[in-house]
């Protein structure tokens, strides 16, 4: 009997320890089976796809450039043999591998037709007769008009030259013709002054590029009056008819650059921050020009901003001094006075001071009542309001005659330079954010990229291939179209508020969380399965030892 209760209890402890291994090893299996996968699955970050191939390429675009030329030639001309044998279209590529950069020109060749003969032989013909008057009365090699036709007059062509002679002799004409209409290479290379190094960027373009401000799908331009002395001036100033007549033709022509909004306004008792100098020599007060740069911040205090709009703002001021400091004028480094009585500050605007003493004697009666001549004061603006959108200065071969782009305040062919220049530098700017962004993800790999940025970061790059493609062929309306939208995607996916690296805790810190929730579980179970797995050896050793 004792025995069988003996044999009984063994046999339940045996039982018991039985289901206690059966029972840690479920419980393993379930924690590595389930729990392991779900902790891992539920405390992940969220990483949606982005196209890390097609952003890596980014950095070696190469980008070309694409110019249609078409050659007209008049009657008498050509021979007709020559003519006979003249190709119908000639491609010209240059290629500068050290920037990425690809121009490729395509010139096609073709006959006047009757109209166009017609026009040519005219004298005089309203609005095209003056740049063929000048062509016959002045040593004038080419003239270039508003639109997208340059005049070029060229020796004629020796009835005994090759094919080979005449195009030699008139590509050199016409691509002097083709870099003054077009873009030259030092514009590109500026407007790509991120992706190249700065020693390729000449001074000239480079302070060019660094005058004009930067791309943006909008500006705001802001016209002040500064009136320091309201007791003796009481200025009248048409600033809306002046806008409408002489600012708003140009702000037209660059509508597919940007969008545009103009305000004004008038401050009294708004000074400059530096005392002008009283001049014996001259009997006037003077601003030199390395006291301009100190002008600006006292004023910028009271003009004011837009806290609403994230579109740069262009200030342009007309300052009329007090009659303690009348006449004042401008001098430059060379201490010569500056004959717009104007300056400008590169990507903020310009100051005009617009003197007034001249127009009223000593006897007149305070306040003065006096009217600004607005023409005057627009012409120096719109001068300043070209420089800073980036329409660069051209200098154009000895023998070039370019005419003025009149009231619309921008040729057509400055408008295609722009949009070159514009197209490029958003591409871009565009592409090294994209890059950056990619990056800094692939750097920091426990940030959510959500679904939202991965379709910023997508539009982005599709958008930049496209403006690419259409900068290639030619489309310069298009190709800017789509490099602004690579901008907006690309700045929209960088600057998402999810992406702050603060609202993320880095792996270690993880750890320091789930290791005390974790560990007292983990330890039982671990030990278990230990001795689990030290019972079983011990099981097999005696079995070996009994079959030895």
């Amino acid at each position: 009997m004792y025995l069988q209760v003996l044999a009984a209890c063994y046999k339940a402890l045996s039982d018991h320890h039985q289901r206690g291994r059966y029972a840690a090893l479920a419980i393993a299996a379930v924690v590595i089976v389930v729990g392991i996968p779900l902790w891992w699955k539920t405390t992940e970050t969220y990483r949606a796809w982005l196209p890390f191939s097609e952003i890596s390429e980014l950095d070696s675009l190469q980008l070309q450039l694409s110019v249609d030329i078409e050659v007209v030639f008049s009657r008498g001309t050509l021979t007709p043999e020559q003519q006979k044998k003249f190709p119908l279209s000639h491609v010209n590529e240059k290629e500068h591998q050290v920037d990425g950069l690809r121009y490729k020109y395509e010139t096609r060749y073709r006959t006047a037709t009757i109209m166009e003969e017609d026009a040519l032989n005219q004298p005089t013909a309203a609005e095209a007769d003056l740049s063929l008057h000048m062509l016959s009365e002045k040593d004038v090699k080419v003239y270039v008009g508003q639109r997208r036709t340059a005049l070029l007059r060229s020796p004629p062509f020796k009835s005994s030259w090759s094919l080979k002679e005449v195009l030699s002799n008139l590509d050199v004409e016409v691509e002097q013709v083709v870099s003054t209409m077009s873009f030259s290479h030092q514009d590109i290379v500026a407007a790509l002054s991120d992706r190249v190094r700065m020693a390729k960027v000449t001074k000239e373009s480079m302070a060019d590029s660094m005058r004009a401000i930067k791309s943006s799908p909008g500006y705001e331009i802001t016209f002040s009056l500064l009136n320091p002395d309201p007791r003796s001036h009481s200025l009248h100033w048409d600033i809306e008819g002046a806008v409408q007549s002489c600012i708003q033709p140009l702000l037209n022509k660059l509508a597919p650059i940007a969008n545009f909004s103009v305000d004004s306004q008038i401050l009294y008792y708004a000074v400059l921050g530096v005392n002008p100098r009283f001049d014996n020599s001259v009997s006037a007060y003077t601003l030199s020009a390395d006291s301009l740069s100190h002008v600006i911040n006292p004023v910028e205090a009271r003009l004011g901003s837009n806290a609403a709009s994230s579109n740069p703002v262009l200030n342009f001021l007309l300052y009329v001094p007090d009659s303690h400091h009348s006449p004042l004028f401008i001098r430059d480094h060379s201490k010569r006075e500056v004959p717009s009585n104007a300056f400008h500050s590169p990507r903020w605007g310009g100051i005009m001071v617009y003197n007034v003493n001249e127009m009223y004697g000593p006897e007149a009666e305070r306040p003065v009542d006096i009217n600004i001549n607005m023409a005057k004061v627009m012409g120096v603006f719109l001068a300043q309001l070209r420089l800073m959108l980036g329409v660069q200065h051209t200098h154009p071969p000895t023998g070039f005659v370019l005419q003025s782009p009149g009231s619309a305040g921008l040729a057509d062919w400055e408008l295609d330079r722009l949009l070159w220049s514009r197209s490029v530098e958003n591409i871009a700017t565009a592409s090294t954010t994209i890059t950056s962004l990619a990056q800094l993800l692939d750097q920091i790999g426990n940030i959510v990229i959500n679904d939202n940025i991965a379709q910023q970061v997508s539009s982005a790059v599709t958008s930049l291939q496209s403006a690419v493609a259409e900068l290639e062929a030619g489309n310069l309306a298009f190709a800017l179209q789509y490099s602004r939208e690579a901008i907006l995607a690309s700045e929209r996916a960088f600057f998402d508020p999810s992406l702050l690296h603060l609202l993320y805790f880095p792996d270690d810190q993880k750890f320091a969380i789930y290791i005390p929730l974790f560990l007292p579980m983990c330890v039982p179970i671990v030990l278990s399965l230990l001795k689990i797995v030290s019972e079983a050896k011990k099981r097999r050793a005696d079995k070996q030892a009994k079959s030895d």
